[in-house]
């Protein structure tokens, strides 16, 4: 079978995108791991198909690399710039995930505004902070990040008896001048460090505001900067929660299964 594709990257995430609005394509867990290796596929942290939904524009499906389902902040952002590719939607659009429905706005070609559900629960765990933007993330503050393990560290925290069965994404972050933070993740479902994250961007600039950092606050990943907006309650949660950041596409394809 032949498959048209897209191929996205966001602040360095990637991603290999189906528009499956016919319900046509469905692969399977093994098909999804083959098409995202960097060596023997396409190359990504994952896939993302963009599919009609009765009740609101479109609904993307993420699926990691492993073949689980999550929220993707960038792979989102992706799916509206690629429904806008598609001329789905123009400006604003309310599309549904798998956490429920989302607002976004594409402020212009490539750059895309994206609304986070409230964050209702903020837990420490010890001197880390835990909180789900969508995923689940851990966030840990650190110096010298440039050379921090975080692959080592990441996959500690990842597959820590705290976060049995599911596991958490684990995030580093470095405190900068200018209400500027710059972060690295270790992602679950992907297992290794990725260059970016948008729901982990999110908890950093969140558990950041913990810390003297307010709204927007400005975080860079090793792939690019994203931009965190949100509004705290005097409980410690968080509403208004906005991603913004780049969605690009790379190059349109066709592939065999």
């Amino acid at each position: 079978m032949k498959l048209s594709f897209y191929k996205y990257q966001a602040a360095g995430n990637d991603f290999v995108c189906f528009d499956n609005r016919a319900g046509d394509v469905n692969l399977t867990t093994d098909q999804i791991g083959r098409l995202c290796d960097r060596r023997f596929g396409v190359g990504a942290d994952g896939v993302i198909y963009v599919e009609r939904d009765a009740n609101y524009d479109f609904y993307v499906r993420y699926f990691n690399a492993d073949g689980t389902q999550s929220l993707c902040g960038n792979g989102s952002r992706s799916a509206v710039d690629l429904a806008a590719h598609l001329k789905l939607v123009a400006g604003k659009t309310i599309f549904n995930a798998y956490d429920g429905p989302h607002e976004a706005t594409v402020i212009s070609p490539g750059l895309i505004r994206m609304q986070i559900h409230d964050v209702k629960h903020v837990e420490r765990k010890g001197d880390d902070y835990f909180m789900n933007t969508g995923s689940p993330h851990n966030v840990r503050f650190v110096t010298g990040l440039p050379q921090y393990p975080v692959f080592e560290e990441g996959r500690k925290i990842r597959y820590s008896p705290l976060y049995n069965p599911t596991g958490t994404n684990a995030n580093f972050v470095e405190l900068l001048p200018d209400n500027t933070i710059a972060f690295r993740i270790y992602e679950r479902g992907v297992e290794e460090e990725t260059l970016s994250s948008g729901t982990g961007a999110t908890a950093c600039a969140l558990a950041a505001s913990f810390v003297g950092y307010h709204s927007p606050v400005r975080v860079q990943s090793r792939g690019g900067q994203l931009e965190v907006e949100f509004k705290r309650r005097q409980d410690g949660t968080f509403y208004d929660i906005y991603v913004t950041g780049p969605a690009k596409m790379v190059f349109q394809g066709s592939l065999e299964l």
